[in-house]
């Protein structure tokens, strides 16, 4: 689970420090202030305390905390936001910025979740909750040390602490260090062998070391502590333990070969409830995974020569081992999708991509990766190559995805664009094109550090079109270009990693270039083959030829969440 916010108590009762509510309290209090309270009754009680309008300040914030609880507890997020800032309005306190601070965690805010915990710590006195939790949002922002530090604050605070020592130790497996994570998850274990969450980090763990059969072990252990005992933490995300459980099984099945087990668990992530933000990109990660598994299961229909004259041929896919020797970790497993498309039918045509795509296809399987290659693709074969990669990359330690040919953004998504785009009055414009989101979304896994280099928006092929189309189309005229990904690491897991690097800066457009290839496209080829050559290092040297070549028109831009050194070329 990519976003698990663990709390073994609550520092909420403090608060209740203030006078006897007397009568009202007696009749009401109880509902609205305990914690174990169902939700819809807790807010329900909470609800008639302030609607009696009787109760101000410290008291008025007192009720306002809780009814935040028991909007996290439906995992109502922007409510319990709402509730809390209204309480710290009244009143501030270290419980009321620790529960905000988690609602933003939730979120995946992390900078604000981060600030609100700083604002509870100098509050005081220092609390080891606090800084569990500000740990868990240092360790989403990819900042390991720091929250590594956090984490041993409050293992030093609480040495019982088995959420803190699990979420160490997936710090320290983050940055590489299986055998330190290894050990902080197992003392997680022995201090509370009924929790479910350090069973599914090691499950991972296992998965990266290679050993399928006692991650499924685990994750299987984790499925059935989850189902036999409810979260005893109110602050765990609702359904989000089962979902992580489920979402880990399901890739080490696919991972083993084990098609039919790996959809079954699938399927029961997507009936789980998603409020907060690591259960709804395992939700997403789920989707892709099970359509690309039931697809494969159903026979394809012959080709259509009209269609298909120009997609390439399927990637073959290798045999799946025999589940009962299998391994998760192949060696260093490495593939590659590279997708060029300039033979534009409908929008402005362009001359390069297919060339900068044969180029980068070559320079990729000198350096080992096994690669599947598409030319002037139109939408049917582009998403049919694109899903071939997906089910390729399950058993993968580096997937590399490159793609040459128009791009653009719609409403902060960024579209791939195949070369039969066509706009027509009353459609949707994003029905014709390739949401990246799929491909992130599919590629999402804990073990896997995946590299997607776009050398799109070379301007914006819609602009005749949009002049028409009106402002319903939520798109700009003109080159817009494509959109800076929110977050990486917004999936489903901590990832080995995942770094997306742009021909040019986010809005901005890139340039085909005069000769054979792209500027951008030509820099990459000359130094992605070189040995021991750190792929961050090499997109610097890339983007410093770049601006030289472009005279400073065009400044290629990389947004990272990888966690240590990759090379693509061994050294």
């Amino acid at each position: 689970m990519r976003r698990l916010l663990l709390i073994p108590a609550l520092l909420a009762v403090a608060l209740w420090a203030a006078p006897c509510l007397a009568q009202t309290r007696a009749q009401l209090g109880p509902l609205c202030t305990t914690e174990t309270t169902p939700a819809d009754q807790m807010i329900d009680a909470c609800n008639k305390i302030i609607a009696l309008k009787v109760f101000s300040g410290e008291k008025l914030a007192t009720i306002y905390f809780w009814r935040a609880v028991g909007w996290n507890k439906k995992g109502e997020y922007a409510r319990v936001i709402a509730d809390a800032t209204e309480a710290i309005r009244l009143k501030p306190s270290v419980a009321v910025y620790n529960l905000r601070g988690s609602a933003y965690y939730d979120k995946g805010e992390n900078d604000i979740a981060i600030a609100d915990f700083n604002d509870a710590l100098r509050m005081g006195p220092p609390s080891g909750i606090i800084f569990h939790n500000r740990g868990n949002a240092w360790r989403n922002k990819g900042d390991y040390a720091k929250a590594i530090a956090d984490y041993d604050a409050a293992i030093k605070a609480g040495p019982k602490s088995a959420f803190s020592y699990q979420n160490r130790g997936g710090a320290k497996q983050a940055l590489g260090d299986l055998d330190g994570a290894l050990a902080d998850i197992n003392e997680a274990i022995r201090i509370d062998p009924s929790l479910p969450q350090p069973l599914i980090n090691r499950a991972v763990i296992w998965r990266a070391k290679g050993d399928a059969d006692r991650a499924i072990a685990d994750t299987t252990e984790a499925i059935r502590l989850a189902k036999a005992k409810a979260p005893v933490n109110i602050m765990t995300p609702p359904g989000s333990v089962l979902i992580s459980a489920y979402t880990q099984r399901g890739l080490t099945y696919e991972a083993k070969g084990d098609a039919e087990h790996a959809k079954q668990d699938y399927a029961a992530v997507l009936e789980g409830r998603a409020s907060d933000a690591g259960s709804k990109a395992n939700q997403a990660t789920a989707k892709v995974r099970l359509s690309l598994l039931q697809e494969a299961a159903v026979p394809r229909k012959a080709a259509n020569s009209a269609t298909d004259a120009t997609a390439p041929a399927a990637p073959a896919a290798e045999p799946a081992p025999p589940v009962a020797q299998a391994k998760v970790a192949e060696g260093n497993r490495r593939v590659a999708l590279v997708i060029g498309n300039g033979s534009y039918a409908h929008v402005t045509a362009l001359p390069n991509p297919p060339n900068d795509a044969r180029a980068m296809a070559k320079s990729l399987r000198e350096i080992g990766f096994t690669v599947a290659e598409g030319l002037d693709l139109d939408r049917d074969a582009m998403q049919r190559t694109i899903r071939d990669f997906l089910r390729e990359a399950a058993r993968s330690q580096i997937a590399v995805v490159y793609y040459a040919g128009h791009g653009v953004q719609v409403d902060g998504r960024n579209y791939l664009v195949p070369v039969d785009i066509e706009f027509k009055a009353g459609g949707r414009m994003t029905d014709a094109m390739v949401d990246m989101d799929t491909i992130t979304a599919g590629l999402d896994d804990q073990i896997r550090t995946n590299i997607l280099i776009l050398d799109a928006c070379r301007n914006n092929p819609m602009a005749p079109q949009l002049a028409s189309a009106g402002t319903s189309r939520a798109i700009e005229g003109g080159p817009v270009g494509l959109a800076a990904p929110t977050s990486l690491g917004s999936g489903s897991t901590l990832g080995a990693g995942t770094l997306i690097a742009f021909a040019t800066a986010p809005g901005q457009v890139a340039l085909d270039g005069e000769g054979a290839n792209s500027p951008f496209s030509a820099a990459l080829s000359r130094h992605i083959g070189t040995p021991g050559l750190e792929v961050q290092q090499m997109l610097t040297r890339v983007r410093a030829e770049v601006v030289a070549a472009t005279k400073g028109k065009q400044v290629p831009w990389s947004n990272s969440s990888l966690l240590g050194e990759v090379f693509l070329a061994e050294k």
